[in-house]
């Protein structure tokens, strides 16, 4: 199957002031998310990416015009509305200090599949459509390029801790455990029995590799060599 990198948008300005923004219109990366963003753009150079899809708000338009800036050619670019952010509902606009003050709060935190925002979705329906999507992007990205087709998805922190979550195989109400950071890259092949997860919230490193596709359908037993990657001058 194709592989996947999941890439959550920079840093906004509500990040940097604690607001929940949701789905609200207007919200842009800020410096530090616009320089987080130059820095996925840049690791990701050096891998020709099959296409890419984007959640249509703004941060995340504003983070793949930095990778597909540093792409050759023009990758397949669509907004994908089911990787648009959680419907947070009344949530949407209060700051998270207020909100952890609300009686929803610890249930979000320990029992996720039990949520429905008020005013909005329940994160169960959250994860439901953002993980249809990506397998449907994913399916239709292999089936044009091939399987050692290499994507990216940019989209938010919740919606891939949600799709990571699926992959790994963890029920919903774990998924609090996984850290998705600002324009952080995770990587998920889709295989024939189960997907692979080979990694979560990094926003260092050097991913070349990923330009050769990755071959392997089974997992290597005792942990296998490993990706290769070029040694740096004087390593």
């Amino acid at each position: 199957m194709a592989t996947v990198l999941l890439v959550r948008h920079g840093r906004t300005t509500a990040n940097a002031t604690g607001l929940l923004a949701g789905r609200a219109s207007g919200v842009n990366l800020d410096q530090t998310g616009m320089d987080q963003a130059a820095l996925a753009g840049e690791r990701l150079a050096r891998v020709p990416l099959a296409g890419l899809v984007s959640s249509p708000l703004e941060r995340c338009q504003q983070t793949a015009r930095y990778i597909l800036d540093r792409q050759a050619g023009a990758p397949y670019a669509p907004t994908e509305l089911d990787l648009i952010e959680c419907d947070y509902g009344q949530w949407q606009g209060r700051t998270l200090s207020e909100l952890a003050t609300e009686d929803l709060w610890p249930v979000v935190q320990s029992q996720p599949s039990a949520v429905t925002f008020p005013g909005g979705e329940s994160m169960a329906q959250m994860q439901a459509r953002s993980v249809a999507a990506i397998r449907r992007h994913d399916a239709a990205f292999e089936a044009e390029h091939g399987p050692e087709a290499v994507w990216a998805a940019v989209s938010h922190g919740d919606i891939i801790k949600s799709v990571l979550a699926d992959a790994l195989g963890m029920h919903l109400d774990l998924f609090q455990r996984i850290n998705v950071g600002p324009a952080s890259i995770s990587i998920v092949r889709y295989g024939a029995g189960r997907p692979s997860v080979y990694a979560m919230n990094t926003d260092a490193g050097d991913l070349s590799w990923l330009a050769k596709g990755i071959h392997s359908a089974d997992a290597p037993v005792g942990g296998g060599a490993g990706q290769q990657t070029p040694r740096t001058s004087g390593a």
